[in-house]
């Protein structure tokens, strides 16, 4: 079939719908069947880095990409999601929808604009939505008086956990099919033979803990004397941020934007992944991408990732508590067996619950049956 997936957000900037919406495709695909992802693209030059400080991926988009404008940042959710925004893109959409004719689309947070929005108003065709959001979801105060009848033209919805689900209904009641996020899984991980390193994957936003992290690292780094990599993050707001704490630099090292093969490198290589987030995470893709590499977690105790977290792979701590985080960093890289087999037991964890082919299975099945129901209501 000819499937189209709608991302409100940047191709060229990530964030982990992007990467659920890319890989989606990729496994889609590999299923035999014909996928486009219609998404904002920003593409290089100084109107670019007006808009978008901080670094992103700039180059061509794949060829299975079909960019329909440029974004801006819109805080949201404690977040600074990149969405597109021009009325442009409603007449790029309307082109595209009719030149491509797809036989289903799945639009991912379906009620943001002006892309999802206009696909819903323009589309013809049976529509999937999935929700990835969590949290008290304020925009949708506003949004739901003008726009909320184009909620009825969704014909299936999906969560990627219950907390998403729970944040979702709360605006849009109905029924919800929780399917998690997939993660990226490499052929081979060894979780023994690590470098002496642990790593921080993820923006440099304040719900997701980076600050946390710094002020513990100090005194991690006198007791373990490993590295931290620091990925994902602006070089200059992370450096901002050693500022602001008065934290020296020393031991760490800050990457940058990372393409999904050189963070499957990293995590491929580290002894831990650190995810020290305060809150607002509906599900937590980056502790299954570390999983996947068969990478032991240290991570909040917070909502959203506790659907994820495993005793046998992960080891929570309280949130905004540095000295906590120090004491599981220390404990995990003192015992190398414990570590390894956490590794070993992460990378099952991935295999049996979050591998995209089954996954793709299971969106294939919906697809189908969407499909289906909409030609019985029709008839």
């Amino acid at each position: 079939m000819k499937i189209g997936i709608v991302v409100p957000f940047s191709w060229s900037f990530w964030g982990a719908v992007v990467e659920h919406a890319e890989l989606q495709a990729e496994a889609l695909e590999a299923r035999g069947h014909n996928v486009r992802l219609i998404m904002g693209n920003d593409p290089p030059g100084q109107f670019t880095r007006v808009l978008h400080p901080r670094v992103g991926r700039h180059g061509n988009p794949p060829p299975n990409v079909i960019p329909i404008g440029r974004t801006v940042i819109v805080p949201a959710n404690g977040s600074l999601p990149n969405i597109v925004l021009s009325p442009r893109a409603i007449f790029r959409i309307r082109r595209v929808l009719e030149r491509e004719r797809f036989d289903v689309l799945h639009l991912h947070e379906p009620m943001t604009p002006v892309t999802c929005i206009s696909v819903l108003a323009l589309a013809t065709t049976p529509v999937v939505a999935t929700h990835h959001a969590s949290g008290n979801l304020g925009y949708m105060k506003m949004a739901l008086p003008v726009l909320g009848f184009l909620a009825s033209r969704i014909d299936r919805r999906i969560a990627v956990s219950e907390r998403a689900r729970d944040s979702a209904a709360r605006w849009l009641p109905g029924d919800y099919e929780i399917v998690p996020n997939g993660v990226l899984i490499p052929d081979k991980a060894d979780p023994t033979g690590r470098e002496h390193s642990i790593t921080f994957a993820g923006r440099q936003e304040t719900r997701k803990g980076l600050q946390v992290l710094l002020r513990s690292w100090p005194e991690t780094y006198r007791r373990t004397g490993a590295r931290l990599r620091i990925c994902g993050s602006d070089p200059l707001a992370v450096r901002l941020l050693l500022t602001r704490l008065r934290i020296p630099d020393e031991g760490i090292d800050i990457l940058g934007f990372l393409s999904q093969e050189e963070l499957t490198a990293l995590l491929s290589r580290t002894k831990a992944l650190i995810a020290p987030s305060l809150g607002g995470e509906s599900f937590g893709m980056v502790l299954t991408r570390a999983y996947a590499c068969a990478l032991p977690v240290v991570a909040s105790d917070i909502p959203g990732y506790r659907e994820v977290l495993t005793r046998e792979a992960a080891v929570s701590v309280p949130p905004d508590d540095p000295a906590a985080l120090t004491e599981a960093i220390v404990a995990l890289l003192g015992d190398e067996q414990r570590r390894a087999a956490m590794g070993a037991a992460a990378r099952e964890v991935a295999l049996e619950r979050y591998a995209w082919s089954d996954i793709a299975g299971r969106l294939e099945g919906l697809y189908e049956a969407t499909i289906a129901g909409v030609r019985v209501q029709a008839a």
